[in-house]
């Protein structure tokens, strides 16, 4: 504000002293430069210390945001648990409801892992182009479906709700676009070390995170 102040007055000496000569001119703006400076300096030392402290101090970011925001993610227990906790709309619900079903018991990094696959499924053109129907692809013929806790029969009731608020975390990094999305290299799929699908023995493998096996479709 004060330097804002010195410039204006700076600048309306200027005008009204443009028809004098150049020497006496710079002169007179530099002797009132010199006494607003003199002012301003003044001015500050009247400021207690710690209002200096606190206009000058950079601004301090929330937790875990500066991180996600700059898409270095820590996929660790202690880097989710400093995030806020999360909400959203129905794509933000599906994605948690998957995530809970699917891969609630993964460490964090396969979490993310798995969520990256729908939303890689979301802009594949082989797929449908939303979240929700995505993961409710094939759903109402027993085992035809592409999640299989949308179709195995068994009602989708959340009984763990620490490990819900914990996924929906990570689909509200996921959805926000605020993690990297290049732990499975463009895998659309994926499945448990417990099973062989006759698609793994086809697509080529991208990497194997926790108990999952990810595979991208040729």
């Amino acid at each position: 504000m004060i330097t804002r102040i010195m410039t204006r007055a700076v600048l309306a000496a200027a005008v009204l002293l443009g028809p004098m000569g150049t020497t006496a001119t710079a002169e007179l703006l530099e002797s009132r430069l010199a006494a607003l400076l003199g002012q301003e300096r003044e001015a500050i030392r009247m400021v207690p210390d710690s209002r200096l402290s606190a206009l000058t101090a950079p601004p301090t970011p929330v937790a875990g945001k500066a991180a996600a925001a700059g898409g270095q993610i820590d996929y660790n227990r202690d880097f989710l648990a400093g995030q806020p906790a999360a909400d959203g709309g129905a794509q933000w619900e599906c994605l948690t409801e998957a995530l809970y079903f699917e891969a609630r018991g993964e460490s964090v990094r396969g979490m993310f892992a798995v969520g990256e696959v729908i939303l890689n499924r979301v802009d594949s053109a082989r797929f449908p182009d939303d979240v929700c129907a995505v993961v409710t692809q094939g759903t109402g013929q027993l085992y035809g479906c592409q999640f299989t806790f949308t179709c195995d029969g068994h009602p989708e009731t959340v009984h763990e709700p620490r490990a819900w608020a914990a996924v929906g975390k990570v689909a509200r990094l996921l959805i926000d676009g605020s993690v990297p999305g290049d732990l499975t290299n463009g895998a659309t799929y994926y499945h448990t070390r417990a099973v062989s699908p006759r698609w793994a023995r086809v697509f080529p493998r991208t990497t194997t995170i926790g108990s999952h096996h990810f595979y991208r479709q040729g």
